[in-house]
Order: structure tokens, then sequence, then C-alpha cells
């Protein structure tokens, strides 16, 4: 039995993590259909993609165009919407966007459980604020993501109400060392950007046979 120890670095406010991760989801299901012994352990790590976004939620779409221009963030918005429906996404672009560091705290804590929470959380942060048009600023937001995900609603709201798991959340973003995100660091091997199931599936083989002992390199050979 193997398992997979997969380091992820993300930001909820970021379409193409979100992408990511149902491209990354459907790799493990496609592997596990074949390898149903072995498991995946995810470790979500934060970045803050704007640092010096608004304290307080403002409207996604209306942000995009004052920073991109309206032609721009129209495309750009209709692009993430056409690849995000082909992974079950519905993009809405009707949330309000803003710092992360709280939500990224809320992370924090669902990893204090366990990582199949810390794995809840992420899935509901992403799930409210992409198409449940939520504010990832918002205190109450947060904490109804939280909730679905599995944690208490009253240790939620002392904890973002408190700074708990701030200087933890920002150590980890801090050394994170990458430019971009999503980024994901599965063993020895790194994966940039939204990939495709595909490129994933090819390190889980890989691994997999370094561990049956075949030098790397080597492939598989199946008939049809």
């Amino acid at each position: 039995m193997t398992n997979f120890n997969i380091e992820i670095v993300s930001d909820p406010v970021c379409p193409w993590c979100y992408i990511g991760k149902k491209k990354l989801d459907k790799a493990i299901e496609t592997f596990q259909s074949s390898h149903p012994e072995d498991t995946f352990t995810r470790t979500w790590k934060p970045f803050y993609v704007k640092p010096h976004s608004p304290v307080k939620g403002v409207p996604i779409l209306p942000n995009f165009r004052k920073q991109y221009g309206e032609m721009m963030a129209n495309m750009m918005a209709e692009r993430v919407r056409g690849i995000g429906a082909d992974v079950g996404i519905d993009f809405k672009f009707a949330g309000k966007t803003g710092r992360t560091r709280d939500a990224h705290r809320l992370v924090q804590l669902g990893k204090m459980k366990s990582p199949q929470m810390q794995t809840r959380v992420v899935e509901e942060l992403f799930s409210s604020y992409w198409e449940g048009e939520a504010d990832i600023t918002s205190h109450e937001d947060l904490t109804q993501a939280g909730v679905k995900a599995g944690l208490d609603e009253a240790e939620v709201k002392e904890w973002l109400a408190s700074d708990k798991g701030g200087k933890e959340v920002d150590a980890e973003a801090g050394a994170a060392h990458v430019n971009g995100v999503p980024n994901y660091r599965v063993g020895k091997y790194t994966v940039g950007g939204a990939q495709d199931p595909e490129a994933f599936l090819k390190i889980f083989n890989r691994i997999k046979a370094t561990e049956n002992g075949e030098p790397e390199g080597w492939g598989s050979c199946v008939g049809q």
C-alpha cells in the first residue's frame, strides 16, 4: 500500500486553484479505481494572491474590471466559466473578494482537526465563494463554510474573532517559496498550475513504480 502525501499551496480567491483541485480530485479517483488500497493525504498551505486587497469585501467582477479593464476582465471570466463547467464548477463571479488571511486561518483550524477536515474546509470555501456568492472577508460567511465542512459553530466564531492561527498562516505563506498558485508537491515532484489529471497520474504511477522496485523511466505495457 502506498500513501501519497500531497502538499498544495493555494488561495480561495484564485479560480485556477478551484479548477486545479477538481482536476486533482479526478486524478485521485482514477488512480484509486485501479489501486483501491492506496491512500492520499492532502495538506493545504496558504498563499496571498493579492496581499493588499481590501479588508472589507468588494464585488468580484467589478474589481476585475477595475484591474484589467472591462474587455479583458469579461474575457477572463468567460474563459474561467468555460473551463470550470468542464470540471463541474458553476463559476458565478457574484461574491465579494478581499483579503484572505481570515479564510486561511479557518483552513488552519481545519488542519488542527485532521487532514480530511482541512480539505473539507477548503472545499467549502471554494464552493461558497465561487458558486455561493459569499464574501471571502465576512466572518459570517466564513463561519457558514466552516460549519458546512463539519466544524463546531461556536469554535469557528471564537477562532475568527481572535487572531488564532494568524502567525502560523503568515509564516507558512512566507515559506511557500512559490510565485503563483496552484502549486502541488507530490513527494519530490512539483506540478504548477491547474494541470489536467494526466499530469498527476504520471507522477502517481512513477512513485508507485519506484516503490515496486522499478527504475525511474520505466513505463507499463498495457494491452487493449
